[in-house]
């Protein structure tokens, strides 16, 4: 269980998905995924590709491709992580990121990040949030069988943390990420930096929905986990 600056075990916490959330790399993922499609004669629509992010990469292939047969699925995979690592460069977290995970630390919260992402991906995404002892655990993608949209990871996270269900709120910018939440009763703040609308947000379950860190963190008294702070979350 992660602990206070006290020294006392952190009670709750908030779980952080990371791409399209903190790092603006929704779009970069998609048109990776895009590449990898086209290598394999596979044509695919930019959009519904970019709809479809936020899902755990063998969920994701199966969505856009049924049926798709395990060759070619490894073969996919391999191909969309040499491409988006070209992009490496390119990555940059959004405005007021590691305030965010910064202010609900000193908040005493346990501070997770819930990600799917393969394990050389994240370790960029940390090295770009820069964020230090505001994160107290995080998960990649060889942390659970299934990706989302189902909860695998976040229970993964939760284990980490020494956290139940009921102690956390969860901050993700894809349907995806509500239904894993929701899959395990924990509200789900949605931010629409990664280019999804508030209403598909809301429509999905998100408790409230915010455009970027930077709004949510000026919103954080008044948020979901504002009030988890105070001891009441929804």
């Amino acid at each position: 269980m992660s602990t206070s600056s006290t020294g006392g075990p952190k009670r709750r916490g908030v779980l952080f998905d990371v791409d399209g959330t903190l790092i603006d790399s929704s779009y970069f993922h998609a048109l990776a995924w895009w590449q990898a499609f086209r290598r394999e004669g596979l044509d695919r629509q930019l959009s519904d590709i970019h709809r479809s992010v936020g899902m755990g990469g063998d969920r994701l292939i199966q969505h856009l491709v049924p049926d798709c047969p395990d060759e070619m699925q490894e073969q996919l995979k391999a191909a969309h992580g040499a491409v988006f690592s070209t992009f490496w460069p390119s990555l940059r977290p959004f405005d007021s990121a590691r305030d965010l995970l910064a202010a609900c630390s000193d908040a005493g919260l346990a501070v997770g990040l819930a990600s799917s992402a393969q394990e050389r991906d994240l370790d960029v995404s940390r090295r770009l949030l820069d964020a230090g002892t505001s994160i107290d655990a995080w998960t990649s993608s060889n942390d659970a069988k299934e990706s989302k949209p189902a909860p695998d990871i976040l229970l993964a996270c939760l284990g980490k943390l020494g956290l139940e269900p009921a102690d956390v709120v969860f901050v993700g910018d894809a349907v995806w990420d509500v239904k894993a939440a929701a899959a395990i009763g924990v509200p789900t703040i949605g931010l629409t930096c990664g280019g999804i609308s508030e209403a598909e947000l809301r429509d999905a379950g998100a408790a409230e929905v915010y455009d970027n860190p930077r709004h949510l963190l000026e919103k954080l008294e008044s948020s979901a986990i504002g009030r988890l702070t105070a001891g009441t979350p929804d």
